[in-house]
């Protein structure tokens, strides 16, 4: 079981709710990806869940991420 503490998640993206959003964003781009693709993964990632895989990458700096500020709807 991995633990990852909010000071480590926002250590990485400014707080701990962006740190989430950027994780659960990755994720779900993981579990998009073929079958395939997922199997040249390295070993010590196969078996671990993908949320968990995401938050590893966060945390350890691996995975970068740029946020992009909304347009206002003029309605």
């Amino acid at each position: 079981m991995y633990i990852f503490t909010p000071q480590d998640a926002a250590r990485m993206t400014g707080t701990k709710y962006r740190a989430v959003l950027v994780a659960a964003k990755f994720a779900r781009m993981l579990n998009e990806m073929p079958r395939d693709v997922q199997v040249q993964w390295d070993k010590a990632d196969r078996g671990v869940k993908l949320t968990t895989l995401a938050m590893q990458k966060l945390v350890s700096g691996e995975l970068g991420f740029r946020e992009l500020r909304r347009r206002r709807s003029d309605v």
